[in-house]
């Protein structure tokens, strides 16, 4: 009787404590969406990595997105995407074409900029996971579990910077075993931008001789 008494508490104590730590991590992940939030405008520089070991395949570059509210500018991969609150424009700049999707075309369950700092709100658990020590910043991760068994994400690592919480790493990886890395290099809040930053000239992109696709 003993036994099964001790077992108990045993159980009972790991699940109080699973339920703590995903508390934390909602609250760590909350206070993170609530510094974002209050921000006029951000700017990210950021180094991207993509990693297969069983397929051999290795690709590592950078980028830069700009993000007002719902409104982006990314330089990503050679190619430029603007989002005006209406439509987003692809800027393939070696094809020299231009591709433009109105915004509802967009999958909801799709990543893009603007949800980057708030993707992890909905479809996720939430774990408390390791804390890391880089160059003297304190990094919390915090592991997310899709909620849908049939995603082909496995878990996603989120770094969060404990002193400013803001997002410094993201580490997703795939059931087929691809793991992508995006840190974050340079982070800063309420730049003067240029009001054009966001705005597609179509004139001057065909003057260009650039072709102009309508999906």
């Amino acid at each position: 009787m003993r036994k099964i008494v001790i077992i108990c508490l045993t159980v009972f104590v790991s699940t109080v404590s699973f339920a703590q730590s995903d508390a934390k991590a909602k609250k760590l992940l909350d206070a993170v969406s609530e510094k974002i939030s209050a921000y006029d405008n951000i700017f990210v520089a950021f180094k991207w990595n993509l990693d297969n070991t069983a397929e051999n395949v290795h690709q590592e570059t950078r980028g830069d997105v700009t993000l007002k509210g719902d409104l982006y500018h990314v330089n990503f991969l050679g190619t430029k995407q603007l989002f005006d609150g209406k439509k987003t424009y692809t800027i393939i700049i070696e094809d020299e074409e231009v591709n433009i999707a109105d915004a509802e075309d967009n999958d909801e369950d799709t990543l893009t900029p603007s949800k980057f700092f708030s993707f992890y709100k909905n479809g996720y658990n939430y774990k408390w996971d390791i804390l890391q020590n880089v160059n003297g910043r304190k990094i919390q991760y915090i592991k997310l579990i899709p909620i849908d068994s049939n995603s082909e994400v496995g878990h996603i690592l989120l770094g969060v910077d404990v002193k400013t919480n803001h997002i410094f790493k993201l580490i997703e990886t795939g059931k087929n075993g691809t793991v992508t890395t995006l840190t974050i290099s340079e982070f800063k809040t309420n730049q003067p931008i240029s009001n054009t930053l966001f705005v597609f000239d179509e004139s001057r992109y065909k003057r260009e001789g650039y072709i102009i696709n309508k999906l």
